[in-house]
């Protein structure tokens, strides 16, 4: 009689999750998943279990379908406050208690999966508190007929521009501009700067983080790593340039104050300006730094083949 019961109890379960309807996730009232109780119990006897791997798999996958980046607090070019964004997550702790929910009890056929705030690290408050008082700047130029050396330098003047270094925090250039690919909007610039190669797509971006070091040590700001190029460039002074590459050098500097620093970066009609700024009562030890020539350095265009780059 027991093993019958057994028997009666499998076939149950098993009619149960078979026939019962199926889990839709929605987002924002629309489907983005379905789950059959059948996909994600594993085939044992007695009380249903849980494929964990394959929740995990679904997990992710809404992940991806929900997730949204939250948006720092900037500074538009007048200096006006552009206010933060929040982002969003799937809230898996939430969503692993209503799924068992389903398998185990039917509660609901459809749920709204459910988000966990992302807050952005920099709000409008912080950007208003440091914001005003320039503890160092450098300008640089170039030749803004070289279009796209020019657009080079214009992009990843915007990848820096209102970054927040936070106290002990270490800025990172290669991190935070990231690689530079045609993907990302960076165009080849065949050109040489006084004997000096460009890097090929992405040329011209080592005028950025030269500019951003000469403004970074005026700041008084900790250099971590700066490397200087094989030879000589002609937008700074001699011995005062960063070069960087994405699988080579790159530049890093610490903030040591015990305020957050932001950086403020443009470069348009043949100008780089670069300032750090920070709260009004930050503790300045500033260094002197040579400024850089106004002469537009000589240009020589090189020639690209498919091997890259050479004089």
């Amino acid at each position: 009689m027991l093993k019958l019961h057994w028997i009666l109890s499998v076939f149950f379960l098993t009619q149960q999750f078979t026939l019962s309807d199926p889990l839709i996730v929605e987002k924002q009232g629309q489907a983005i998943a379905e789950a059959k109780r059948t996909d994600y119990v594993l085939p044992l006897p007695g009380v249903p279990i849980v494929d964990d791997d394959k929740l995990t798999k679904l997990m992710d996958k809404l992940d991806k379908n929900v997730f949204r980046a939250p948006v720092n607090a900037s500074l538009d070019p007048a200096g006006k406050i552009i206010a933060e964004q929040a982002g969003a997550k799937l809230d898996r702790r939430r969503f692993t208690e209503q799924f068992y929910g389903f398998i185990f009890e039917g509660e609901t056929s459809r749920l709204e999966a459910p988000l966990q705030t992302i807050y952005p690290r920099v709000d409008g408050e912080l950007i208003a508190s440091i914001k005003s008082k320039r503890i160092g700047q450098y300008f640089t130029y170039y030749n803004n007929r070289n279009k796209n050396r020019a657009h080079n330098i214009s992009l990843a003047a915007k990848a820096i521009n209102n970054y927040v270094v936070f106290p002990g925090e270490r800025f990172s250039f290669n991190e935070v501009v990231g690689m530079r690919t045609e993907e990302k909007g960076y165009l080849p610039a065949p050109v040489i700067v006084r004997g000096e190669m460009s890097e090929g797509v992405g040329g011209g971006i080592c005028q950025i983080s030269s500019t951003l070091y000469n403004a970074a040590d005026r700041a008084g700001l900790q250099i971590v790593q700066r490397y200087s190029h094989s030879r000589n460039v002609r937008y700074v002074p001699p011995g005062r340039d960063a070069t960087v590459s994405w699988y080579g050098p790159d530049f890093v500097f610490e903030n040591k104050y015990n305020q957050p620093v932001l950086i403020r970066a443009y470069a348009d009609h043949g100008t780089v300006s670069i300032s750090i700024c920070s709260a009004e009562d930050v503790n300045v030890k500033t260094r002197n730094v040579p400024s850089a020539s106004k002469k537009l350095p000589q240009e020589v265009k090189s020639e690209m083949n498919v091997h890259g780059l050479k004089p």
